[in-house]
């Protein structure tokens, strides 16, 4: 198989969907990898590097998508790339098309193959391709909220550990999944103290017995809600519906409740974000204030920190990569159930329950595809 790696052309996106160690694995395996470019020099990766294992190089993102039969990106393609896609192309990366219906419209109307990073699950539910970069973007929300709450920035001039005599500020994070867990070590660290809230009584436990003292775990309802953010210096949305938009647990009329100054970072933006005020920004203007409350929206948060962020994804993504070459993407999604549920749009058809269900379009069993 062609394998292409264009450079990413998301604002501010220095990751890279493949580093040398991945190419040489698949030009190991008899595959051809194209590599525009400068793909991997934002990641840290020259582009002699991916010459000394084989890549072929070219100086145009065009050259890659006209030849490659699957495409590996970081990021959704962006409306300048929407008319290199052709029917047929497997494109492999972050979609979330849930959140973005001139982006489902887009590929539906291409033909392609799409495979979404963030909708591959294993039997317990885990989502492999998603949760490396869930933990940078957890760990991140704690050290951009704490960046932002400083005065100089817009916020209340509170540091998050306090010192001996002042107490420490409050940490409040809807959702503890793999984003909520990581903001929660990294704030409980900082000497915040945190309040973490779910619907799962069994996550809570889990929980309570691993994260240290400071942090309290409390019941996901709206009045809970109401009482931790109104008690809150930051607020993290950590909320996901695998495959499906958020739902907006903090509507508009509840941040009348924050402290004025008080900084909200939505991880949820992706997917729509679990903040009804919240809206995506960008690395270079990341914040906008809304009722007195800052609000941090930015939608590739593991963009800024892409050397670590680029070797966490790929560890995840290539082996399931190296089975989409081999096997082809039938072949793939047969024998592996969780690359199955990867799949969202196929020749013109949504066999995604949740991008279904947020545009209300026909879903085909994906089955009937394979």
């Amino acid at each position: 198989m062609i394998i292409g790696v264009p450079r990413e052309t998301k604002t501010n996106e220095n990751r890279v969907a493949l580093v040398p160690a991945g190419c040489e694995a698949f030009v190991a395996a008899g595959h051809t990898v194209i590599v525009e470019k400068g793909a991997g020099v934002g990641s840290g990766f020259a582009d002699d590097a991916y010459a000394a294992v084989g890549a072929r190089l070219v100086p145009s993102a065009g050259e890659v998508w006209s030849a490659a039969e699957m495409i590996m990106k970081v990021k959704e393609p962006i409306p300048s790339e929407w008319p290199r896609i052709r029917k047929g192309q497997l494109i492999y990366t972050y979609f979330h098309f849930a959140a973005d219906p001139e982006l489902t419209r887009a590929i539906l109307g291409s033909g392609a193959i799409a495979i979404a990073y963030e909708t591959v699950q294993l039997p317990g539910g885990e989502l492999p391709l998603l949760t490396p970069m869930s933990e940078v973007a957890g760990r991140m929300a704690v050290q951009e909220g704490a960046k932002y709450l400083e005065r100089v920035f817009g916020g209340s001039g509170i540091l998050l550990g306090g010192v001996p005599g002042v107490a420490p500020g409050v940490v409040v994070i809807l959702g503890g999944g793999v984003v909520g867990i990581n903001a929660a070590k990294m704030a409980a660290g900082l000497g915040a103290h945190v309040v973490i809230l779910d619907v799962s009584l069994e996550r809570l436990r889990y929980l309570d017995d691993v994260l240290p003292a400071n942090v309290d775990t409390a019941y996901s309802n709206r009045h809970n809600i109401l009482d931790a953010i109104s008690r809150a210096d930051l607020v993290i949305g950590a909320v996901l519906v695998p495959g499906a938009k958020a739902p907006h647990l903090l509507r508009r009329i509840d941040l009348a409740r924050m402290k004025p100054g008080s900084v909200i970072v939505d991880v949820a933006v992706d997917q729509g974000g679990c903040v009804e005020t919240i809206k995506p920004t960008t690395h270079e203007d990341p914040t906008y204030v809304v009722d007195g409350i800052l609000h941090y929206g930015v939608a590739n948060m593991p963009g800024a920190v892409p050397r670590t962020s680029t070797l966490a994804l790929t560890n995840a993504t290539l082996p399931y990569g190296i089975k989409l070459a081999k096997q082809g993407w039938k072949g793939a999604c047969r024998a592996d159930r969780a690359l199955r549920l990867g799949l969202n749009v196929v020749d013109g058809k949504v066999v995604y329950p949740g991008v279904a269900e947020a545009f209300g379009m026909p879903l085909v069993d994906a089955e009937s595809v394979l």
